[in-house]
């Protein structure tokens, strides 16, 4: 299908609400045996680690439970250090960079802003100028998001939007689709300073829940946001959200915290714990 005709289609369908009923449908209880089959079906078609699965497949009751299953112990060893930062996720990258003015770069020729991306001048303005990681998990990845760095949760946002797909077709064609898509952003205190963790949402992938409140995207349209009066400890690489299917992080950093390492170029392939950078502090004792 040529790219503008497929764009072209995406328009006129309601992307939020055929989400909504693909995920109902993964997450029916009852018809084991089909769930069963579509689970197999899928692992063929997509070539998913099912030998890196935390339990067989036959004891997932439904799709929507295989699709979010954790993985064996040992499965992604955390690389150690307080002050070097790992993939939130698994997945492939889509860009890296710096925000420098606050943009940040979606696809070639194509850029978004940070106060459009978090919906939050304030916060924009903190990370303007910082280090990100853009990282696209496909159907076949591990779809939960944990901490890149120890430290504690301060709050969250849950942006509503639309829910375009985040393939290349619709990245490289749809002005501004991360910053337009439903999203979830958890903010960390660490050791590297304020993090953001962009949980973007996608076509079938509109659930996004929080593991450390009690939300789920794309259930309510109503946006809102919370900051703790006691944040949340967590360490790096505990479990902070789980995709209720695959889609895209977007990683945010303050200015002068980090360098990311030179490995992460567009398309190259990650897994939550591994190293993607150091502390700046670090590089200049180097």
């Amino acid at each position: 299908m040529v790219d503008p005709a497929f764009i072209a289609i995406l328009r006129l369908l309601p992307k939020n609400a055929i989400s909504r009923l693909v995920g109902r449908i993964t997450r029916l209880e009852g018809g084991k045996t089909a769930h069963q089959l579509a689970i197999r079906a899928f692992c063929e078609r997509y070539g998913v680690a099912v030998e890196e699965a935390e339990m067989p497949i036959s004891e997932y009751p439904t799709f929507a439970s295989f699709f979010t299953r954790r993985l064996r112990p040992g499965a992604r060893p955390i690389a150690s250090g307080e002050n070097v930062p790992v993939s939130p996720v698994d997945g492939a990258v889509s860009h890296a960079g710096i925000a420098g003015q606050g943009r940040l770069v979606q696809a070639k020729g194509k850029e978004y802003t940070l106060e459009k991306l978090l919906a939050d001048p304030l916060q924009a303005a903190r990370f303007s100028g910082g280090a990100y990681v853009t990282i696209y998990l496909s159907p076949r990845d591990y779809h939960r998001i944990h901490a890149p760095l120890g430290g504690k949760i301060t709050g969250y946002a849950h942006v509503p939007g639309t829910l375009w797909p985040v393939n290349r077709p619709a990245v490289e064609n749809v002005p501004e689709l991360f910053a337009r898509n439903e999203r979830l952003i958890t903010y960390l205190d660490t050791p590297l300073g304020r993090v953001a963790v962009v949980a973007v949402g996608a076509t079938c992938v509109g659930r996004i829940r929080a593991l450390y409140d009690d939300l789920v995207t794309n259930e309510k349209r109503t946006g809102q946001s919370h900051r703790y009066e006691t944040p949340i400890p967590v360490a790096k690489g505990d479990e902070i959200a789980v995709f209720e299917m695959g889609s895209t992080v977007i990683l945010l950093f303050e200015p002068g915290r980090i360098q990311l390492d030179p490995r992460l170029v567009p398309g190259a392939p990650v897994r939550m714990g591994e190293r993607i950078g150091v502390s700046s502090s670090e590089e200049d004792r180097t």
